[in-house]
């Protein structure tokens, strides 16, 4: 087997061989070829075609010469000047080679001395660092013990100052012990701050109930707190100017304890509301309010008639001038940032919170207690804020009605009122008249007494909450709302279907009013600022409060293309949009029964306008007309006038198509039938729908150019079909001859086709022939 595998290898191999010599022998005659090309062209470029030029080849030939000899010349000089740059290349190389070891060397042998002398000082630094360490020790022993002998320093001080009666002096060594105090809050040294915690409290409630009670004797002598409206009976006391001095001393000296005070009052409790915390209230304000608490105590606590928020806005309309008066010029001339009124409302509103919040807990199972807490809540924040003008960055009393469990109880009791006197309104007698029926001007929406009691009612919660310093809050509200308009929509639904019996009754056209009255409103409130704000903060709060929005929902509420209330605007549209539908389709069933006999008049035997002395309305029109004037009148008295427009101008559309083609169709007119026609028509009908327009015949479009060419004269009437009859001809041909559009338009016919022009000129039945 192995004998015939290395003939093919050989067999292989040679063909192999002979392939490439073969290609190599293709390269080659290819290469002649391009030579060969390369001279052909060169010769007709330099010769061309004149035999007489052979003359210049010997030229052609020194020319050649002297350039191949010039590059063989180049070629020399190249190939003598690369071995010498290569050997200085060489040269180089070696002596950085040689330099490179040098450095490797000297750098093996510092190495080596430096880490003999590292190991040899390594002692050294051991020895020194020990040292360093301890004398760090010590100086921080002799700190602790410095500090300690400056606090002792400063009580025997303080001491000192309050055995000679040096208040002053004193005030000042507690602000040092309080700035000591702040200064080792990241000091690590618990047991040292807290030695001197304990001193600074001592001290400082030594000095502030005597500054406490001097201020509070003072305070007494200038009549404070006004528990009652000031009268002009009560003199000021002998010794005012005195008092005063007294009391701008004590104030600025109570400032001054204001860092202690603070450094040692217990902090305030987290708010259980998600409130942040308030800057703490100055330390003259704290004791003002002392004698004010122990009377809300008294009053508030227990049942007591006097048990109101009313209380407390009069106290701080009653003290209000003694503090803008007496202790607000101290306050500024002691350079402290502090509004002496809006401190005072500060502290009686954190009473009142700290009471609100313990009700609001305690009513949660009694709807009647919490919407008076509720009611009364919202009053004392409305006079809060207006009366005694409390700055709205501030936390007010409102806080305490967002928390979670109050503020679900809130909105579930304020669906469940709403309800109730949803329900109410719908079953009162006059639900569905208007109470401005008597008055013309104002009853233009003729609105029912539900509908419009029903949006006081929207409009009434949205002022209880609008107020409300949580967006996420108001849009609940928003939510509420919108669902108790739903709920409404479906009842007036519900009611609509048992008045569809009888569209055109009183009922029927009040739920009508309805719909369109709370439709106007809402697409008002969608360009209100407030529910645009509202709109702003559903777009950044996303699906958390009225449920997942769509992209292209929430792109057009971005963009204020859409307000919040379009979904319930469409409803509340397909609603109106029903029940128009049902009124026009009765007074249109009317309208039919009273025009059967007029229809089926004798038309093509009527006699001409020429054998009449006067045109009168036709005998048979007369219901018709009736029907309509009658129908038109109701209507205008109970629909709005946007209704009415509507419905008046549906009415025409649909009493010009049935016209058109009950009647006119479906008859042949003489001379005599057309003109009486037009007549009814222009001069009967048309007027009836004048009284609410200038041009009535525009809403009449079919039944005002079907009389044009039922009246047109015998000569127009035949140019008329013969145009018409050549333009179907010329489309058969396809040929692009104008239309007979331009003709008709002179005519004064815009609405009616080629095509039904040419059926109503077939039922002219006054022809020369006839």
């Amino acid at each position: 087997m192995a004998a015939p595998m290395v003939k093919e290898r050989s067999w292989s191999g040679s063909q192999m061989d002979s392939t490439t010599i073969s290609a190599n022998n293709s390269e080659s005659d290819s290469k002649h070829e391009e030579v060969a090309d390369f001279i052909v062209q060169f010769a007709h470029k330099e010769i061309g075609s004149d035999l007489k030029a052979l003359g210049k080849v010997s030229g052609m030939l020194d020319k050649l010469k002297a350039e191949n000899a010039a590059l063989e010349k180049q070629v020399l000089t190249a190939s003598s000047s690369v071995p010498l740059r290569v050997a200085a290349a060489l040269d180089t190389a070696e002596k950085c080679r040689f330099d490179l070891e040098s450095l490797l060397q000297r750098e093996r042998v510092l190495s080596n001395t430096l880490q003999q002398h590292l190991q040899g000082a390594q002692t050294w630094a051991d020895r020194l660092g020990q040292t360093l360490g301890q004398l760090d020790t010590m100086e921080k022993h002799l700190k602790y013990l410095q500090c300690l002998a400056r606090i002792e320093e400063l009580s025997d001080s303080i001491q000192q100052c309050l055995m000679t009666s040096s208040t002053w002096e004193a005030v000042s060594a507690i602000g040092t012990l309080a700035n000591l105090d702040m200064s080792l809050e990241e000091s690590g040294c618990s047991h040292l701050q807290a030695f001197l915690r304990e001193t600074l409290s001592f001290w400082h409630k030594i000095i502030k109930d005597r500054l406490a009670g001097d201020f509070e004797d003072v305070l007494t002598q200038l009549h404070w707190p006004s528990i009652s409206p000031p009268t002009p009976s009560l003199s000021p006391p002998a010794n005012t100017q005195e008092l005063n001095s007294q009391l701008e001393l004590l104030v600025s000296q109570l400032l001054a304890l204001q860092t202690s005070d603070d450094l040692i009052s217990e902090k305030d409790p987290p708010s259980r509301l998600g409130l942040s915390r308030s800057l703490p209230l100055s330390l003259p304000i704290k004791i003002m309010l002392v004698p004010l608490r122990k009377r809300f105590r008294y009053h508030f606590t227990g049942n007591r008639q006097t048990n109101s928020l009313n209380k407390i806005l009069m106290w701080m309309g009653n003290n209000s001038n003694f503090m803008e008066e007496k202790i607000q010029p101290i306050l500024d001339h002691s350079k402290a940032n502090i509004n002496a009124k809006v401190e005072l409302c500060r502290g009686l509103l954190s009473l009142a919170q700290e009471k609100l919040a313990l009700d609001a807990s305690r009513l949660l199972y009694d709807d009647a207690l919490f919407c008076h807490l509720v009611d009364e809540v919202l009053q004392f924040e409305k006079e809060l804020r207006t009366t005694h003008t409390y700055p709205s960055i501030l936390p007010g009393a409102l806080h305490i009605l967002l928390e979670e469990a109050v503020f679900q109880k809130w909105l579930s009791v304020e669906k469940k009122m709403a309800l109730e006197k949803v329900d109410a309104m719908l079953s009162a007698e006059g639900a569905w008249t208007s109470q401005y029926r008597d008055i013309t001007d104002m009853d233009e929406l003729k609105a029912p007494d539900c509908a419009e009691t029903f949006m006081t009612l929207l409009l009434v919660i949205t002022d209880r909450y609008r107020s409300l310093p949580s967006p996420q809050a108001q849009l609940s509200f928003l939510a509420l709302q919108r669902e108790l308009v739903d709920d409404f929509r479906i009842r007036l639904t519900q009611v609509m279907k048992e008045e569809s019996w009888n569209p055109l009754g009183v009922r029927y056209c009040a739920i009508l009013n309805a719909a369109n009255y709370i439709s106007a409103v809402l697409s008002d409130w969608g360009d209100n600022v407030f529910f645009l704000q509202l709109q702003q903060a559903a777009v950044a709060l996303g699906d958390e409060v009225l449920g997942p929005l769509g992209p292209t929902e929430t792109g057009r509420l971005a963009s204020l293309e859409g307000s919040l209330f379009d979904e319930l605007l469409g409803l509340l549209e397909r609603l109106r949009g029903d029940m128009m539908g049902r009124l026009l389709d009765a007074v249109m069933r009317d309208v039919r029964e009273k025009t059967q006999v007029y229809i089926r008049d004798r038309w093509l035997s009527l006699p001409s306008q020429c054998d009449q002395a006067t045109m009168s309305l036709s005998s048979s029109a007369c219901p018709m007309m009736l029907c309509l004037r009658d129908h038109l009148l109701q209507l205008q008295q109970l629909l709005s006038l946007h209704l009415f427009q509507m419905f008046w101008q549906g009415l025409a559309e649909r009493l010009d198509l049935f016209l058109y083609q009950e009647l006119i169709l479906y008859n042949h007119f003489n001379e005599g039938g057309a003109a009486q026609l037009q007549f009814d028509m222009t001069r009967n009908l048309f007027p009836l729908f004048g009284h609410y327009c200038k041009r009535p015949e525009n809403f009449f479009k079919h039944v005002k150019e079907a009389c044009i060419i039922l009246t047109l004269n015998v000569g127009a009437a035949l140019l008329l079909q013969d145009l018409l009859r050549e333009a179907e001809e010329i489309i058969a041909l396809e040929s692009q001859q104008p239309s007979p559009e331009a003709a008709l338009n002179e005519l004064g016919v815009f609405r009616l086709t080629p095509y039904d022009v040419s059926i109503l000129v077939g039922l002219r039945a006054s022809w020369p022939a006839q």
